[in-house]
C-alpha cells in the first residue's frame, strides 16, 4: 500500500489516561479512498485511536495528519464534517427516521430537503417510506443502516466505524458488510473498521492494522492476517480473534 496517499497519518502519538497509557508511539497511515480495518485484543485501544481521528479526544504528545494537515489546524465542525463516525450503538432520538437524519444539518442551523435524505436512505438499502417511521420500530439492522445514512449527510471523506455489526446477526451483518463496500465504491471515501471478526477483516478489509496493549504490532495488506510476521499476531490469529 505504499503508493497511496494517507488519508490520517499519525505521528508518534501517545495517549495517556489517569497514568495509564492507552496509546504508546502510534506511527502511522490509513490509505486514502480505502477500507482499513482495525483488529486486536478488546482493551488495546483501537476505540481511543478512532476519537483522535475525529478530534473527540486530543494526544499528550505527536502529531495527527488529516488529508495531509495538522487536525489542530482544523474547526471541530469542519473537521467532524470531513471525518464520520459510526457506533456499534447506533443512538437515535426519539421521533422519525428523518428527525433523526437532520440532525447533523440541524446542529449547523441547516434544513435537510426530505428528498436528500430519501436519497441517502436508498444508498443504504432502505426505502423512502422509511422516512416517517419511528426510529423506535427500526430492528438493528436498520438502525445501524439509518446510522450511516445520517453519518453520510455531511459527506465526510472520512468514515470511521466502531463495531458496526457486533451486535447484528448474521444475515444483517452481511448486509452492512456490501454496504459498506458500496459506499465505499460511490463516495470513494476513506472506512476505517474496528471490528474483532477477523473473517470480515479479511474480506472487507483492503489493510490492516492490528493493534494489541496500546500498539501498533502490524500493518499491511489484509491477506497479511492469513500468516503474519509477528509472534503475538501468529497466537492472536490463531485464536479465536478475542
Amino acid at each position: 500500500m505504499k503508493d497511496y496517499k494517507p488519508a490520517v497519518h499519525f505521528h508518534q502519538v501517545h495517549y495517556t489516561i489517569e497514568n495509564t497509557k492507552i496509546l504508546k508511539n502510534i506511527t502511522g497511515s490509513f490509505p486514502e479512498g480505502r477500507i482499513t480495518t482495525l483488529v486486536g485484543p478488546s482493551g488495546a485501544g483501537k476505540s481511543t485511536l478512532l476519537k483522535l481521528c475525529n478530534g473527540l479526544l486530543s494526544p499528550d504528545s505527536g502529531e495527527i495528519f488529516i488529508k495531509n494537515k495538522g487536525i489542530t489546524a482544523y474547526d471541530p465542525v469542519e473537521l467532524r464534517r470531513l471525518v464520520g463516525m459510526a457506533l456499534q450503538s447506533a443512538p437515535m432520538v426519539e421521533g422519525t427516521v428523518f428527525k433523526n437524519m437532520s440532525l447533523p444539518m440541524k446542529l449547523q442551523g441547516k434544513h435537510l430537503p426530505e428528498e436528500v435524505a430519501a436519497g441517502l436512505l436508498d444508498d443504504v438499502g432502505l426505502g423512502e417510506e422509511y422516512l416517517h417511521r419511528s426510529s423506535k420500530e427500526l430492528s438493528g439492522g436498520q438502525r445501524q443502516k439509518v446510522s450511516i445514512a445520517r453519518t453520510l449527510v455531511n459527506r465526510p471523506q472520512i468514515l470511521l466505524l466502531d463495531e458496526i455489526t457486533s451486535s447484528l446477526d448474521r444475515s444483517s451483518t452481511q448486509e452492512i458488510e456490501e454496504l459498506i463496500v458500496k459506499i465505499n465504491r460511490k463516495y470513494g471515501a476513506t472506512m476505517v473498521w474496528i471490528t474483532h471478526n477477523l473473517r470480515q477483516a479479511l474480506e472487507v478489509g483492503e489493510y490492516t492494522w492490528v493493534m494489541m496493549e496500546g500498539e501498533v504490532v502490524e500493518t499491511g495488506e489484509s491477506e497479511l492476517l492469513h500468516n503474519p510476521e509477528n509472534e503475538k499476531v501468529q497466537r492472536f490469529v490463531k485464536g479465536d480473534g478475542e
